[in-house]
């Protein structure tokens, strides 16, 4: 798998059941660095966000009323991610919010960074991005990138860079490899029968 061109990509909803997107934020990393491509939209949509996910994000209804449509920003999106590989914190979020929000679009591989850490950081009492982003000493430079906390997409998407790198790089190259193909929810390991 080539997994060395990645975009890091986060996205919060509205609430509803299924969500709607409300913000996407991608960022582009390159050999584990960032290249310094790096999008962010809010997003209007079409049902009221909801006050208990307005507590968590901190986005209002207020925030989004002048926002594109997902279909606004749906060629954008596409554009730069598709057939990508795309990388998120519990990615099977992002796979099925944008998945469902841009028809037909697909990445190539999805790499979970709960995964990765799962498999590399054996023993947290936690793999919430938050609370890996305090035990690495992550979250203080996600904070001075962004000037945002947790669960704004622009903080999240830059926390989940820093855990990717910080993951991956102490590794050699056929490990990182492994590891990545490993914590790809989208690759499926063909079985020989013979």
């Amino acid at each position: 798998m080539t997994w060395e061109k990645v975009w890091v990509v986060d996205v919060e909803g509205n609430g509803a059941t299924p969500p709607e997107i409300v913000e996407i934020a991608l960022l582009e990393l390159i050999d584990l660095r960032p290249t310094g491509r790096a999008f962010h939209w809010l997003v209007k949509p079409d049902l009221p966000i909801t006050a208990a996910v307005t507590k968590i994000h901190g986005l209002s209804d207020d925030d989004v009323a002048d926002a594109p449509s997902i279909d606004d920003i749906a060629e954008d999106v596409v554009t730069w991610t598709d057939g990508s590989v795309i990388v998120g914190h519990n990615v099977r979020v992002e796979l099925d919010v944008i998945g469902r929000s841009i028809s037909g679009w697909q990445p190539s591989a999805a790499i979970d960074t709960l995964k990765l850490a799962r498999s590399l950081r054996p023993g947290l009492s936690s793999y919430s991005l938050e609370n890996l982003g305090a035990a690495l000493n992550l979250a203080t430079e996600a904070e001075r990138q962004t000037g945002l906390k947790h669960h704004s997409a622009r903080f999240d998407v830059a926390l989940t860079a820093l855990l990717f790198t910080a993951l991956l790089e102490p590794l050699d190259r056929d490990d990182r490899d492994l590891r990545a193909r490993d914590a790809d929810i989208l690759f499926r390991s063909q079985e020989s029968f013979l």
